[in-house]
């Protein structure tokens, strides 16, 4: 096509199968009572907050029909009567996620740990294994951010044409059948203003995937207007110039009304068809779309919109206009309409009241047992009447939720802290029975708890042949991803410059070449994106590799990193997971945005990651090849200034793997222990021998990985020999040294076998300089670790250490 299609009812058109508008109709309607009925449950106190998809469910019907077993949608939070209808959630589930039930039977997509709207299937068995995706309807999780959804929809979409064009992956039938399945995104017309739209958009557009994008467009964000949203006020206006024409590859893309029953059909049916057999990407601009209760909870919508336009939207509403349609068409009288609309409601009545009933007999179960045993201990309690009193509000509360019930225990094990054990033993007991049983309900799945995770992965020593020779350590790493390369067809690597000459330090060098651009490939300058595509290849059964080129760039990036993947496999409880690595490189080199080390905003951020942080290229070369057996994402920061370094070539460079969590001891030493990491492990080994001159004996420890950190406490095993202990590190004051120091002195508790307080040494406040001398004055050197060291013992012993 060479314009934007402008799709409507024709007149002459086929009316669809009765038996199916019928149930389209049923369903819709039990979708908006759905919506109803959320919104006074929340105002009822019953819920803490509701979002719902009232005024969509036509376009989502429509979308539904066309999305067959294998596809994924990456969408957002108003998209139930699409899952509804592609029968992934059904109401019962629907409002256990408005109550936050943490029964993953109840509520699979979460587990009652993202609130309503926040849509998932479940990828994954009860053992973490994958299930088959080709027979099922499949949905990533949702993840509220506008537009967050954008990245990964990428990356679902890009799967789909690896798995078509490399005859490698055609065997992992379990994932794909040849990519013949579609991408389907969802997302609201003002969260089009959003970068990590544009640049998905721009990026399909570049690829060619298979990415069909329905914008939802109700006129509003929030309260705020088009016009002040979108150039134009139209997100397919302001886009007709990615449409593709004969000569040039771009977008399809359609502009349908959103109570245009039969438009709609034809728009998504057409959607399905370019994009699954043409591996085109298809935006679809659904228009004139109502939100009949508003936004959300938080507000209501007549304070911003004109009476004019709220009777418009009475006047518009696509169940009203599929009534008509079905009338006009005399696919059903009206008292067979009346009576699906009436069995509509008390069906979502029905399935309403049995999510709540469930939801609370488990609390009340659990009031119950309290009430009980608070009761029972007063009886004997120096504190009988305010046990009482606790056991009686307790009981009379209404509504519970759990944490009425465990407050009012704990505070109850607190007046009776002067009493004999034998008197709180028994509620003492049952509490801690149930904090176990909440420590699953709301605190696991951080990481894999399958048979896959890091912990089960066991070490493979390196080995050198006699006479190993000294290469570049950039070689040792290209030896390494050319061996599992080789080994495994799910392993890809992409990014900026990694392709053609094989990344800027050269450790794909030759290796797209050899295994071809399917492999290894190059991509735009567009890091949240990369990002995104590593997600949803992962997703999908495959095992991407994702290159951020340089550390200081990943805060494009950091939002869907730390939003999407490190929550992922928290936030569906073990129902999904992305095994992504994401490669960059970073520390020491060059100035202001190619030497930063801003380790700590990663360690706040990327919990549920792993942070690798290797002090050379053998150590990333062996956490390589630990990742591809593990099934846990990752960012493995390479040093910047180490490519060039001499390293001698493993002789098993394939198949050695380092130990995840477990730290390495450099140096042995007797008199204090430095605790560090990545490029400033050689600036201690340096500082080390000065000292050593000076009568100081350093034990260097290397962490090799922060997330997770000495998972065996070893650490503290060298302060009990030496008694003192610094963190070295070259982030900013307060970076990883403070968290390293609380890993150490307070959870190893290496407190009580400190003869000095614990020190540190870190960056400046400032990001570095540039040029040598910038480093110099910037990040730690050898100098300053010689007489922060030295001073801690001059601080000890003046006599032998006098001062400098």
């Amino acid at each position: 096509m060479t314009s934007v299609a402008s799709i409507s009812s024709n007149k002459k058109s086929k009316v669809l199968d009765k038996e199916l508008l019928l149930k389209e109709y049923r369903l819709a309607n039990e979708s908006r009572q759905a919506s109803l009925m959320g919104r006074k449950e929340v105002f009822m106190g019953k819920a803490k907050f509701g979002i719902f998809g009232d005024g969509k469910e036509l376009a989502q019907l429509a979308m539904a029909r066309h999305f067959q077993d294998g596809d994924f949608r990456a969408g957002y939070y108003r998209d139930q009567t699409f899952m509804f209808a592609v029968g992934q959630l059904t109401i019962r589930e629907y409002f256990a996620q408005l109550y936050a039930h943490t029964s993953v039977e109840a509520e699979p997509a979460s587990a009652g740990r993202l609130m309503n709207g926040h849509f998932a299937t479940r990828l994954l068995d009860d053992k973490g294994q994958w299930k088959n995706l080709m027979e099922m309807k499949n949905s990533s999780s949702d993840i509220s951010p506008t537009a967050g959804q954008m990245p990964k929809l990428l990356g679902l979409a890009m799967a789909s044409k690896l798995y078509r064009k490399n005859e490698g992956l055609h065997g992992m039938t379990q994932f794909s059948n040849k990519g013949n399945e579609v991408a389907w995104g969802t997302i609201g017309n003002a969260s089009t203003s959003e970068g990590m739209f544009f640049e998905a958009i721009n990026a399909a557009g570049v690829m060619q995937v298979p990415m069909v994008v329905s914008v939802w467009d109700d006129g509003y964000g929030i309260s705020v207007p088009n016009e002040y949203h979108t150039t134009k006020g139209s997100i397919s206006e302001i886009l007709k110039g990615l449409q593709r024409n004969d000569d040039q590859k771009g977008f399809e893309i359609f502009v349908v009304k959103g109570w245009d029953y039969e438009a709609l059909d034809k728009a998504f049916e057409n959607a399905s068809r370019i994009a699954r057999e043409e591996h085109v990407p298809v935006l679809i601009h659904v228009i004139e779309v109502t939100q009949p209760q508003g936004h959300s909870t938080s507000g209501s919508h007549e304070r911003y919109k004109s009476k004019e336009r709220l009777e418009w939207e009475k006047d518009h509403d696509c169940i009203l206009k599929f009534r008509e349609y079905l009338e006009n068409n005399q696919v059903a009288s009206s008292e067979e309409l009346d009576q699906i609309e009436a069995a509509a409601k008390a069906f979502a009545k029905k399935e309403k009241d049995a999510a709540w009933a469930a939801f609370s007999s488990e609390i009340k179960t659990e009031l119950q047992e309290a009430v009980q045993l608070i009761k029972e201990a007063a009886v004997n309690s120096s504190e009988k009447a305010t046990l009482v009193q606790l056991a009686e509000d307790l009981q009379k509360t209404l509504n519970p939720i759990r944490k009425d019930v465990v407050s009012t225990v704990r505070r109850a094990l607190w007046m009776m802290r002067r009493d004999q054990e034998s008197v709180k033993a028994e509620l003492r007991n049952w509490f801690n029975q149930l904090s176990v049983i909440n420590e699953d309900r709301y605190n696991s799945h951080l990481y894999s708890q399958s048979e896959a995770q890091i912990a089960n992965i066991a070490p493979v020593p390196v080995h050198y042949e006699e006479g190993a020779p000294l290469v570049d350590g950039r070689e040792v790493l290209q030896a390494c991803f050319d061996k599992i390369l080789e080994r495994d067809p799910r392993f890809l690597a992409f990014g900026e410059d990694v392709g053609r000459i094989g990344d800027v330090n050269q450790a794909f060098s030759g290796l797209q070449a050899k295994y071809g651009d399917l492999r290894v490939f190059d991509t735009s300058i567009r890091e949240v994106t990369i990002i995104g595509q590593g997600i949803g290849a992962a997703l999908r059964g495959l095992r991407p590799m994702a290159e951020i080129q340089y550390l200081d760039y990943i805060h494009y990036a950091l939002m869907t990193l730390s939003d999407d993947l490190a929550s992922l496999t928290y936030r569906t409880k073990g129902g999904q997971k992305a095994p992504l690595i994401v490669r960059t490189r970073g520390h020491r080199l060059e100035g202001v945005w190619h030497a930063g080390s801003p380790i700590g905003m990663l360690l706040h951020s990327l919990r549920g990651m792993l942070l690798c942080v290797p002090r050379d290229m053998t150590q990333a070369a062996g956490m390589y090849n630990t990742l591809m057996e593990a099934d846990e994402p990752a960012l493995v920061i390479e040093c910047l200034n180490g490519y060039r370094l001499k390293e001698r070539m493993p002789s098993n460079i394939g198949e050695f793997k380092v130990a995840l969590g477990e730290p390495e001891i450099l140096r042995a030493g007797t008199d204090l222990t430095v605790v560090t990491y990545g490029s400033m492990c050689r600036i201690v080994l340096d500082a080390a021998e000065e000292l050593s001159a000076m009568g100081i004996e350093l034990e260097v420890i290397d962490v090799q990985t922060l997330l997770p950190f000495d998972v065996h406490h070893s650490i503290v095993e060298s302060i009990k020999k030496t008694n003192r202990v610094l963190f070295a590190d070259e982030d900013v004051p307060g970076g990883a040294s403070a968290y390293m120091m609380q890993k150490v002195v307070e959870e190893q508790k290496a407190y009580y076998h400190l003869d000095s307080e614990p020190a540190t040494i870190a960056a400046k406040a400032h990001r570095p300089a540039y040029s040598s001398d910038g480093d110099y004055f910037s990040k730690p050197s050898v100098d300053d670790m010689v007489e922060k060291v030295y001073a801690m013992f001059h601080e000890v012993d003046p006599n032998r250490f006098p001062s400098i």
